[in-house]
């Protein structure tokens, strides 16, 4: 229940007190509603250099602590702010408890006035505010059911913008760009060439490549382009300036991506090697701690358990390519026990025990486990499931095609994740892009396609010494 007290219940040197601590979701959404992105609140590294060396609170964070005591405590509901004014003696950091009190110290009959003191004290008993406040206290009592607030999730996208940040000290890569004969694609190979991610090679009609920049106003002009007369010619080609080492990425354009792959895959002039190709999503779930990767969800249709063998040791290689040191395997399926009758439980328990015999390396699989126990801890637990992976997993290998592809649209439409797309398993990573993909979607798939590629000269380099 919400009460307040009325003018004529007011006393002077009545007292009301709220206590809160500064969190960072505190800053956040502080900025969101009040549109304040000074970097003194949100930049570590350009407040380590400021006048305080830290992450500060708002100044007005501390002032809405007294706002929502006059107008929830005393007088309560039904007080209507007519002034504050307030000094500001101490920064307020992260994890400080600040603890706001006012206090009656005149009442002015004529116009129901109250003015209060005001203070914020930190956990230190420090004064970092001071000031005072002028109100119209409300005359007729109210009590009544305090309102419920909706639940606010503050949704970060910093995952793709560490990937990128670590292709910052890396050559962009050369791509060909094939068929990039939309706005979409063609706008996408001209921002991750501008963000030093790729050195593009566009393949295509050339007067078409032209006529789209013109139109959508994207300088192309310092790229080269390799005049083609139509989409099938340009796989032809972009694989082969790939397959002759000219190129050390492939970006799909707007063609469609069984044209690009069927080159890819083709026997005598393709890019197999002794992998099967699959296809992995790098999603950042506001939700969960890690990236999480997904495969395969754009290649294999129904892979077989051979199939997975190289999905998974394909994902398990990229994970380690992005910092992860042991990847944590989750196979998915519909129960977390072993059924005849679910094919997927079967080869689920045969891929751990090939991880087991050294035939799948560099990862801890686990399977099979339904999603919640892959990705909850407190489902595990539920279950008493005891494993290394339930609850933590960084690659949820899907059943097949159909479960993947849904699982990660579901992410991406509904949790509100950021996902990057790669194709590996041949000899240079295949970027598929989709005209729904975001800037920072197509951005983050060549951020990882240059982390694949840098990868791939250091382990080039290494084998030659």
């Amino acid at each position: 229940m919400i009460e307040n007290v009325t003018f004529d219940e007011i006393e002077i040197g009545q007292k009301a007190s709220l206590s809160r601590r500064l969190t960072m979701s505190d800053i956040e959404l502080f900025a969101t509603v009040s549109g304040d992105i000074n970097p003194a609140h949100l930049d570590e590294e350009y407040a380590a250099d400021s006048l305080f060396h830290k992450v500060i609170g708002h100044g007005m964070w501390s002032g809405s602590l007294i706002s929502a005591v006059l107008g929830t405590l005393l007088p309560g509901p039904g007080t209507i702010y007519l002034g504050q004014d307030l000094r500001f003696k101490r920064p307020v950091g992260l994890g400080d408890i600040i603890t706001v009190t006012v206090t009656a110290r005149e009442k002015r009959p004529e116009k129901n006035v109250v003015v209060f003191d005001c203070t914020a004290l930190n956990q230190d008993g420090k004064e970092v505010v001071s000031g005072t406040a002028e109100v119209i206290a409300p005359t007729e009592k109210v009590r009544r059911a305090a309102a419920e607030l909706p639940q606010v999730q503050v949704i970060r996208h910093d995952g793709h913008e560490l990937m990128l940040k670590k292709c910052e000290t890396l050559p962009p890569v050369p791509t060909a760009v094939v068929h990039p004969c939309d706005e979409s694609s063609l706008r996408g190979a001209v921002e991750a060439a501008e963000a030093s991610l790729i050195d593009p090679v566009l393949i295509g009609p050339e007067a078409k490549i032209r006529a789209v920049a013109e139109i959508h106003g994207l300088d192309v002009s310092r790229y080269r382009i390799v005049d083609v007369p139509h989409s099938h010619a340009s796989a032809e080609t972009g694989v082969r300036l790939a397959r002759a080492g000219e190129c050390e990425a492939v970006m799909k354009g707007s063609l469609h991506t069984d044209e690009l792959m069927a080159e890819v895959v083709r026997k005598e002039t393709g890019l197999r090697t002794g992998r099967r190709l699959s296809h992995v999503f790098v999603m950042n779930v506001p939700t969960y701690p890690r990236p999480l990767l997904i495969t395969d969800a754009a290649i294999n249709i129904y892979p077989t358990l051979e199939d997975k063998v190289d999905i998974v040791q394909n994902a398990i290689d990229l994970a380690k390519v992005l910092g992860v040191d042991v990847p944590r395997v989750a196979i998915l399926s519909a129960v977390e026990t072993v059924n005849p009758k679910i094919a997927s439980t079967l080869e689920a328990a045969a891929l751990c025990k090939m991880a087991d015999r050294g035939q799948i390396r560099g990862g801890v699989l686990d399977g099979p486990l339904a999603f919640d126990n892959a990705i909850s801890l407190e489902a595990a637990r539920t279950k008493g499931i005891k494993s290394e992976v339930a609850g933590q997993a960084d690659i949820l290998l899907v059943p097949d095609l159909e479960a993947g592809n849904m699982l990660a649209k579901q992410l991406s439409f509904l949790a509100n994740a950021d996902a990057a797309g790669i194709v590996l398993g041949a000899k240079v990573p295949v970027i598929l892009t989709s005209r729904a993909d975001t800037v920072r979607t197509r951005l983050a798939s060549c951020a990882v396609a240059v982390l694949t590629a840098a990868a791939r000269r250091r382990g080039a380099a290494a084998a030659a010494e």
